[in-house]
Formats: C-alpha cells, sequence, structure tokens
C-alpha cells in the first residue's frame, strides 16, 4: 500500500469517527460530564441503522440510528437529573441495559450483514446485497466521471466529508443559540446557571441526548460503510472519542467551542493516521486498544511537558 492509498484509507476511517468525536467533546468539554453511554449508543446506531437499510431506506437508516442514540442519552440523562443518579454509574446503566435492546434489535443474533433474502430467475432464495448511502453515492460518481475503477476509499471520504461539515457546521450554530448557550452554560457552572431562573436539568438532558445522537449517528455511518453491525463493536469507543478529543486539542488549544468541534475533527483524522502507520508496520489487531490508550495518555501529559519547559526556560533566563 501506497503512502497516499494509506493516507486515503485512514481519512475514510476518520471521518466516520469524526461525528464520534464531536459527540465526546459536547459531553466531556461542553458539558464536563463523563457519559459512559458512549460504548452502547454508538453500537445502538449501528444495529438500528442495519435494520432499517435492510427494510429498504438507507437514508432514513442514518436518522433512525442517530434518533435511537438521543433515546440512549434521555435515559441517561433522567437517570441523572430526575433519579440523582452518579453521571458514571448512570451511563454504565444505560450502556449495559442497551446491550440487551441491541441484541433484540439484531433479532438474537451477534451480527447482521446488509443483505436480504430475493428470489432469483430460476426461484432460488438468493442473498442481495442492499443498498446503502455509500453504494448509491459511488455509482453516481461513476456517471458523472466514467470512472468505473474509482476507489472505494475516495468515494467514502468524498460523501463522508460531505456529511461532516454539514453536521459541524450545524453544531457550530447550535451552540450560540439560546439552547445551546444554556449547554455551555450548564458545563461551565451549574449553579450559577440555577440562580439564573434556567433550567439546567433540561439543558444537560438536551446535551447528553446530543451527544448520543451523534456517537450514534458514528455508528449507522460506519454500519453502511462496512455493510455490517456488531454488538462487539462499541469496546474501546469512549478511549477513541477521547483520544481524538485530546490530540485536537493538543494542536488547537481550548479557546471557543467553534475551534474546539473543528479540532475534535482533526483529532479523529489524526488518530487515525497514527493507527494507519502502526498497522503499516505490522502491528497486530489486537494491540489496537493499547496503542489507543497510549495515544491517550502520551496526548494528556504533552502539555504538562510543555509547561515544564517553558518554566525551566523562564528559570534559566531569570537567572541569567
Amino acid at each position: 500500500m501506497t503512502i497516499l492509498n494509506l493516507l486515503i484509507s485512514a481519512l475514510s476511517q476518520g471521518m466516520i469517527y469524526v461525528p464520534m468525536a464531536l459527540g465526546v467533546f459536547i459531553a466531556f468539554r461542553v458539558l464536563n460530564m463523563p457519559d459512559l453511554t458512549i460504548d452502547g449508543s454508538f453500537v445502538v446506531g449501528m444495529c438500528v441503522c442495519a435494520v432499517v437499510t435492510i427494510a429498504g431506506h438507507p437514508a432514513l437508516a442514518l436518522l433512525c440510528g442517530a434518533l435511537a442514540g438521543a433515546l440512549a442519552g434521555l435515559c441517561t440523562g433522567l437517570l441523572q437529573t430526575k433519579l440523582r443518579i452518579n453521571p458514571i454509574l448512570s451511563g454504565i446503566l444505560t450502556m449495559t441495559g442497551l446491550y440487551t435492546i441491541n441484541f433484540m434489535v439484531l433479532g438474537g443474533q451477534s451480527n447482521l450483514y446488509l443483505q436480504r433474502a430475493e428470489l432469483n430467475s430460476a426461484g432460488v432464495e438468493t442473498q442481495v446485497a442492499c443498498d446503502t448511502l455509500y453504494k448509491s453515492f459511488r455509482a453516481f460518481l461513476v456517471d458523472v466521471t466514467g470512472n468505473k475503477r474509482l476507489d472505494a476509499n475516495l468515494s467514502a471520504v468524498l460523501l463522508t466529508g460531505m456529511i461532516v461539515i454539514v453536521v459541524l457546521a450545524a453544531l457550530a450554530v447550535f451552540f450560540y443559540t439560546r439552547p445551546g448557550i444554556a449547554i455551555r452554560a450548564t458545563g461551565d457552572n451549574e449553579e450559577m446557571v440555577r440562580s439564573s431562573s434556567i433550567n439546567a436539568d433540561q439543558a444537560r438532558v438536551i446535551g447528553i441526548m446530543l451527544s448520543n445522537a451523534l456517537v450514534a449517528f458514528s455508528g449507522a455511518l460506519l454500519c453502511q460503510q462496512q455493510r455490517y453491525a456488531d454488538l462487539n463493536f462499541g469496546s474501546g469507543m469512549l478511549v477513541v472519542g477521547l483520544a481524538s478529543v485530546i490530540i485536537g486539542q493538543v494542536f488547537f488549544g481550548k479557546r471557543s467551542v467553534t475551534l474546539g468541534l473543528i479540532s475534535a475533527m482533526f483529532g479523529s483524522l489524526i488518530y487515525r493516521v497514527i493507527l494507519q502507520f502502526a498497522y503499516k508496520i505490522d502491528m497486530p489487531s489486537y494491540a489496537v486498544k493499547l496503542l489507543s490508550a497510549v495515544i491517550v495518555v502520551i496526548a494528556l501529559t504533552l502539555p504538562l511537558i510543555r509547561r515544564a519547559i517553558r518554566e525551566r526556560k523562564a528559570e534559566k533566563e531569570d537567572a541569567a
């Protein structure tokens, strides 16, 4: 695989996970709250998307996947605000319950491929691949360009990139509306928000729903790109999202919510490029989660190292 193909493959995967990184950013940076629902909501987005796609509605499947994630976030938010359960425990409870729900959505099986049974001309039942947005978009590009050898990863990058830009722009605008400002204020200082007659519980619930809807939307995109849903895909997604957010903030800093959203997007892309180069050196697949943890640790310690270097440099200048 050439460097160009490697980068295109990394961007193809990185773009898929951008909505998840945006969701993690909203939970951990805007709301300033740990949310462990993410591992479960990612899978529920995949599962719901798979079922609706097989039913013949690929575009609607993405929306349904995001709505399923929003409902998961609603459960977590209500556990926190109405039952006053600890945020971490609320996420664990919802994530645990989602495993059973996801299993039921997939019809009692651990994975589901995007294919349906049809009768051929001989009257024999065969499995036919379902239409997805990625398949339709690639066919459209072939019709327009006439290039029948168009790379699947390149067409996936183009389609996902357009979707991500629309989502990112919508979020940037939303956080400067009244509900968006209420969510940001709740994350900054919840006590002040309550004293200002703003419904902090409502703002928190909406923020958690939005976060999990984005995560589930990412799972739905991945489902359509790889053409199957799997119950075990959510394991470690929170670490992946955190790695993307932290890597982005190492390069962009913490200046505004819009810049934070953009940094989360670029962090997701950089993280996938790092993983692709790791695969290039024949890293075993079971070591990916360890590498993700190491990347997060390094990204978290970089600001401390920079601060220590600046302080030591200042001490030398004062001594001189």
